[in-house]
């Protein structure tokens, strides 16, 4: 039995609801009233991506003398000279302006006497931001965007490498979605779950499996820099960053001999300016010399610290201080563990993605990206990603399609329904398979012990990689054993596949950079080269369905 369609028409079809996709509806829509615009969003859009339990601060905010200068200055330290400046810069220009729209919208921002906004660091500010979702997605719901809630995205419909539409499943209902458009954003996040987690929490949302990624690699476009993973250092049993602690409110980061490490090892920059992956590193080395747990100290902070601290937690990491609160720990009386988080494949905190021009379109006519899921500009965070939503939609504004009515299109829509839903028939004709749970379990457990994962000190090698590559490839002859009973856990086997997707593409790039930068630790090529790899890394799907890799030049 066929799954019931339901077929739409837009001129452009945005897919996820998280803080990228709607600040490109919003725009879209102030800029072109009469646009036909649709959200498809894998939850519920009041509560869903990044965003979804509220945010307690806006990481990118140019204060007082600070320009889209220094702040690109600044990025060039943190990854270690790897970005496309032209991104950076377009979007830096723009940050103020676009975040004190926001405010006009009702987001409340901590304010001086003067009115001026109150900096928590050098480039934030603190937000009462736990209801930032449902006000970004009161504003969609204002200016009559139509929103699917719970439709899962699947893959893009393709006419030649135009990009024409986009397909789905109804998470909660069964039904196959076809949205035919003349534009389409993708807006969907980055993807976590490809390892193993410490502790079984993961710091990055963990419904953001890389279908964004995925559906693109599949369709041919080119993708960039997969190999500089993410790797937080965060507080241990929670999810709680390191860097809150150290560089918001004065903590140290020591071992058990009482030593600041960092500001052993790197006395040029001591632990609260080192960039993310060289306090990782330091954690590491410590580590590995025996000298572990570690911790960050904040037996030094006052009362009022103390409080702050709290307050700064509870609007982004509650579970955080009820940790606290239900163990009994002080933390002006005791020191606080830390480990490190699984590595991640984001655009927010690193530099993979979509490749995308300065107005983010992808190398794929019709589509564009913006968020975790467009590359090459790292740290863009909340503020950046509704820059790069706000540059989409006044782009797409300028530059409306009409919908390609192709007749191949039929066949295509045919092709990806049987794929979509050959995981529900398996469950359903009885036949011998594996569930979506298992086959993730394996995937994380080949991604950490042979692609860096925690297990192996996040370290890489020649030799690894290869072997982890050659699981990959028996894991993809899996695939058509899926089997799920119903449409959540179909929801799940397009997870786990797109996760498979990506842990391809991530694994070729860490064998392509030979080189040690930024959150890749090769022992086989331990240097830092810029002579050779002060350049992007880049791949491809060619007609064939093999990764071609390819080398790009930094854009300033």
């Amino acid at each position: 039995m066929n799954p019931e369609r339901v077929m739409f028409e837009a001129d452009v079809a945005i897919v996820g609801g998280g803080t990228a996709g709607c600040l490109t509806a919003i725009t879209l829509k102030e800029q072109v009233p009469q646009a036909k615009v649709i959200i498809l969003e894998k939850a519920e859009i009041r509560r869903s991506g990044c965003l979804a339990a509220g945010a307690n601060n806006i990481k990118t905010y140019l204060h007082g003398n600070e320009t889209p200068e220094s702040y690109l200055k600044y990025l060039r330290v943190e990854t270690m000279g790897l970005l496309q400046e032209d991104l950076v810069f377009s979007a830096a220009e723009r940050i103020n302006e676009v975040v004190q729209k926001v405010e006009g919208w009702g987001l409340s921002i901590h304010k001086d006497l003067s009115g001026a906004y109150i900096p928590s660091a050098r480039w934030q500010i603190k937000i009462n931001g736990e209801r930032i979702k449902p006000l970004l997605a009161g504003k969609v719901q204002e200016q009559g965007v139509k929103v699917l809630n719970r439709v899962a995205a699947t893959g893009f419909l393709l006419s030649g490498s135009r990009v024409i539409g986009v397909t789905g499943i109804g998470v909660r209902d069964g039904r196959f979605y076809i949205i035919k458009a003349g534009t389409v954003v993708c807006a969907t996040g980055g993807a976590a779950g490809l390892y193993q987690t410490p502790q079984g929490r993961r710091w990055y949302p963990p419904f953001n499996t890389g279908a964004g990624y995925a559906m693109g690699i599949r369709a041919g476009a080119e993708m960039t820099s997969f190999e500089m993973r993410f790797i937080g250092l965060s507080v241990k049993d929670v999810k709680c960053p390191v860097n809150i602690l150290v560089r918001d409110f004065g903590a140290s980061l020591v071992n058990p001999l009482g030593e600041k490490y960092m500001e052993k090892r790197f006395a040029h920059t001591g632990s609260e300016s080192s960039p993310a992956c060289i306090q990782l590193y330091g954690f590491l080395q410590e580590v590995r010399e025996g000298r572990a747990p570690c911790y960050v100290d904040t037996r030094y902070i006052t009362s009022r610290q103390l409080k702050n601290i709290k307050e700064f937690c509870l609007d982004m990491y509650p579970e955080t201080v009820l940790y606290w609160l239900a163990n009994n720990i002080d933390l002006r009386k005791e020191l606080i563990e830390i480990c490190g988080t699984e590595p991640f494949i984001t655009g927010g905190h690193s530099l993979a993605g979509y490749w995308v021009d300065i107005n983010r379109r992808t190398t794929l006519p019709g589509l564009y990206a913006c968020g975790d899921v467009a590359g090459g500009y790292p740290y863009k965070f909340i503020s950046g990603s509704w820059v790069e939503g706000v540059i989409v939609g006044e782009t797409i504004a300028n530059e409306l399609s009409p919908i390609v009515k192709d007749k191949e299109i039929i066949e295509n829509i045919f092709i990806e329904e049987e794929r979509a839903f050959a995981p529900i028939k398996r469950y359903r004709q009885n036949l011998t398979g594996i569930n979506p749970y298992e086959m993730e379990m394996r995937l994380q457990k080949i991604m950490d012990e042979y692609a860096g994962g925690i297990s192996c000190f996040y370290e890489l090698s020649e030799n690894r990689l290869i072997k982890a590559r050659d699981y990959l490839s028996r894991m993809e002859e899996l695939i058509p054993y899926l089997k799920a009973k119903d449409s959540h856990q179909l929801m799940k086997a397009h997870e786990v596949i797109d996760r498979i997707e990506v842990a391809k593409v991530t694994v070729e790039h860490l064998l392509y950079r030979k080189e040690s930068r930024f959150f890749q630790f090769r022992t086989d090529f331990p240097e830092k080269k810029d002579f050779d790899w002060l350049l992007l890394v880049n791949s491809r799907r060619n007609d064939y369905g093999e990764i071609e890799m390819l080398e790009r030049p930094l854009r300033r």
